[in-house]
């Protein structure tokens, strides 16, 4: 490991825990309010045919990407 060696390291693994336990938090409030479901959006495109069904979430993926890039820059900017 350059500079930081296991320090860094274990640094990164702590800040991931914590994303994934905030994560792992909101998955669980999401059940309490219906309108927010993940997976569910408005602009997600789901088309269903008598034996086919396609599900795109478009919608999700934009709102988890702006999620990781605001999460990703804020502990980028205190590191």
């Amino acid at each position: 490991m350059p500079d930081g060696g296991l320090a860094s390291l274990g640094k990164l693994l702590l800040g991931a825990a914590a994303v994934l336990a905030v994560v792992g938090g909101l998955l669980l409030l999401a059940d309490r309010f219906p309108g927010l479901r993940i997976g569910r959006l408005p602009g997600d495109v789901v088309v269903e045919r008598e034996r086919f069904r396609l599900y795109f979430p478009l919608a999700t993926s934009v709102v988890l990407s702006l999620v990781l890039t605001l999460v990703l820059w804020l502990l980028r900017r205190r590191g």
